[in-house]
């Protein structure tokens, strides 16, 4: 058995080399073909598409087996593309190198169950684009799992990678957004981003968005938002935001607003598939004299302990807090709680 895998490993090699294409797997029976295709990684089966249209048909013809889920990322040093699969995940790293005389070459490695190609290039971002598509089109994927974008990392090329992200993908799970060098500029390129990429579940964003009068918008239910710089977020943005879990930092919502939210969710006009809030920290009682100085509520006593849900679905135990209520009879209650080791102020509905 062993000494027949090992024989599907080299035929597997052989067929998805480019420059050795000598095997002549077209001619071969089509169950022989699928069985050859079933044992080749992600990345063979790619690499064997990308050899001739022949090639590129056949893969996508006898691909329909594969259940792979697609991850991408571009980041400061690197662009990634990774599959998951049922079984192991299989990471492919295009990395744009200073060091010349590593331009075009391959390296391989496996760590655990993940198997890593790193590729070395000049022209990293065309290359990462041009396999993302084949890997799009021969594993009919239309909505990526996960997309991580430093917005900063290739500014110069973000609308060119935004462009073809509009183009060959048609949705994505959970988006990633990061700025690290705070320098850079990169609010036109963030909002044309949220304009024309739909998420489906979840959006995080560390970009330090400089405008506030950015005119980014937020795909429609979501199921977590976690905005980190939320300046750019007023109060007709903050209604039209209905989803699960929903975290503000640095939000520029006075309390007037504040308190006509609560207003709205309380008779049941905004938010209603919202479980928890958290924003910045505020002391209680200012909260309670500020925004709900004419809003029922009612005064939990610190003896009362009660098991709330919190950030990502995640239950602690609460002592006191200030609960209101809406029409239907949920509860919201507001209290602190540490989240990252800093002390936030929330509201969790249950």
């Amino acid at each position: 058995m062993e000494e027949v895998s090992k024989g599907m490993h080299s035929i597997i090699k052989m067929i998805s080399n480019r420059k050795n294409n000598k095997f002549p797997i077209l001619r071969l029976p089509y169950l022989a073909i699928q069985e050859i295709f079933k044992a080749m990684h992600p990345i063979e089966i790619i690499n064997f598409s990308m050899i001739s249209k022949r090639t590129r048909t056949l893969a996508k013809f006898v691909s329909f087996y594969s259940k792979y889920s697609i991850r991408l990322s571009v980041e400061n040093s690197m662009l990634k593309i990774r599959f998951f699969g049922t079984k192991n995940v299989v990471s492919c790293c295009f990395l744009m190198t200073r060091k010349i005389l590593l331009n075009g070459k391959i390296e391989e490695g496996e760590w655990g169950n993940i198997r890593t190609v790193f590729k070395f290039s000049k022209n990293a971002v065309d290359e990462w684009k041009q396999f993302c598509k084949y890997a799009l089109e021969i594993f009919k994927i239309q909505t990526i799992d996960d997309l991580t974008l430093y917005m900063d990392a290739f500014v110069d090329q973000n609308v060119s990678i935004i462009d073809f992200l509009i183009t060959n993908v048609k949705s994505v799970e959970e988006c990633y957004l990061y700025h690290l060098y705070k320098e850079k500029n990169v609010d036109w390129h963030t909002a044309y981003l949220l304009n024309n990429i739909t998420v489906n579940a979840k959006l995080f964003s560390k970009v330090n968005i400089r405008n506030k009068n950015f005119n980014g918008k937020m795909s429609k239910n979501l199921k977590e938002i976690y905005i980190y710089n939320s300046r750019w977020i007023g109060y007709k943005m903050l209604l039209d935001i209905d989803c699960k879990n929903v975290i503000l930092e640095k939000n520029r919502i006075s309390d007037e607003q504040w308190n006509l939210f609560l207003k709205k969710w309380i008779a049941m006009e905004t938010h209603l598939n919202l479980e928890y809030l958290e924003l910045d920290y505020r002391d209680i009682e200012e909260f309670r004299a500020l925004v709900l100085h004419d809003i029922p509520h009612e005064v939990v006593d610190r003896g009362v302990k009660r098991v709330l849900k919190t950030y990502c679905d995640e239950k602690r135990t609460i002592s006191g807090g200030i609960d209101i209520r809406q029409i239907d009879g949920k509860t919201a209650t507001f209290f602190s709680v540490y989240s990252f080791q800093t002390l936030k102020f929330a509201m969790s509905i249950h």
